[in-house]
């Protein structure tokens, strides 16, 4: 295992990781770590960051750790560069589009050193040669596009702070009447209505769930087969490289007890898929599918949404997360922005 460790002037030890040995170096305090920060995002865990670069990644990876002077650990930087048109470019690891979350992962009241060390190590050798930082998708809670741009300004960095997307999420009621009773007059009478036309014009439907077992990679199998019909971006987002990935993420949910695999069929026909995680008090909507051919008049979509809403109320789930993106029907569920932000530094 390739490591430097070095002694900052913020009193913290910093271990500098050039391999992938450096993620099963930090595995026993990783999460824990995760949970002291602002925002526990499923996406930062060990295992989805790792599930990413060992199925996805690229590039020179360096995982930056820092220590206090007990030596907890306080701060993680897991970056990886690749050269681009813009020259070199340090991204966190993650930061493509199955990544909605992502961040520097620091505990609560330890940024401001955390992040001053980390604007230090990119002008030391063991970060070159770089032209451009790009941090995305930083969720709302983040002190990485705010307090991070003030000191990289101060150190001579140019900086560039953008909102990158929203992401629609739900602040969910003790019960699905009182969810319901929240949404707007109209919205309200559609999803009780298509929930009735289901019921009074299939012979037969159901809606259910699949958290793993030994038949996941079927499953998994028609997930992938339902999404790529949705429509021609999603069939071409989802190539064979995808694919191997959505079934290694789908195997480490299910072995965590994270993974939500929705289905419903209807008269023995699957109609539509959501592939979410229950994580932390919260459900994350991570992508969907539909057979376009298959009762696309009875909206087995909102129909299997409006049910999963119910499900997690009544397991008491806090917020129920759509996740990036503006789509409308996001919005018809009674969902609200959340900011969803990108920080670019650059030299001076």
């Amino acid at each position: 295992m390739s490591a430097d460790i070095h002694t900052t002037t913020n009193n913290l030890v910093r271990t500098v990781f050039r391999e992938a040995s450096g993620f099963e170096a930090l595995r026993s305090e990783w999460n824990g770590l995760l949970a002291r920060s602002r925002f526990n995002s499923l996406f930062l865990t060990w295992d989805w960051q790792t599930t990413w670069w060992h199925t996805l990644g690229s590039g020179d990876l360096r995982i930056v750790a820092w220590r206090d002077a007990e030596g907890s650990l306080v701060g993680l930087a897991p970056l990886y560069r690749q050269q681009e048109e813009e020259g070199y470019t340090w991204h966190l690891v993650g930061c493509i589009e199955v990544a909605d979350y992502l961040d520097l992962i620091v505990a609560v009241d330890w940024e401001r050193p955390v992040y001053e060390d980390f604007l230090a190590f990119l002008g030391e050798e063991d970060a070159q040669p770089w032209d451009r930082v790009s941090l995305c998708n930083l969720y709302q809670p983040s002190q990485t596009y705010t307090l991070l741009p003030e000191l990289a300004r101060a150190r001579g960095f140019a900086v560039e702070v953008a909102r990158e997307d929203v992401a629609p999420y739900l602040e969910l009621p003790e019960t699905f009447d009182a969810y319901l009773e929240s949404l707007p007059k109209k919205q309200r009478h559609e999803i009780r209505r298509k929930r009735r036309k289901l019921d009074r014009e299939s012979r037969h439907w159901r809606w259910f769930q699949i958290g793993g077992g030994d038949e996941l990679d079927r499953w998994v199998e028609e997930f992938i087969r339902l999404h790529r019909m949705a429509s021609s971006d999603k069939e071409a987002f989802m190539s064979d490289d995808m694919a191997r990935f959505f079934h290694r993420i789908a195997e480490m949910a299910a072995g965590n007890s994270w993974l939500q695999l929705a289905f419903i069929e209807i008269n023995g026909t699957l109609a539509s898929t959501m592939f979410n995680f229950h994580f932390d008090d919260r459900i994350w909507v991570y992508n969907s599918g539909y057979d376009p051919d298959a009762y696309g008049a009875l909206s087995p979509g909102i129909v299997l949404t409006s049910y999963l809403i119910e499900d997690a109320i009544e397991k008491g789930v806090r917020i129920f997360d759509f996740l990036q993106g503006d789509e409308i029907y996001k919005y018809r569920f009674g969902a609200v922005d959340a900011d969803v932000m990108r920080v670019t530094l650059r030299r001076g």
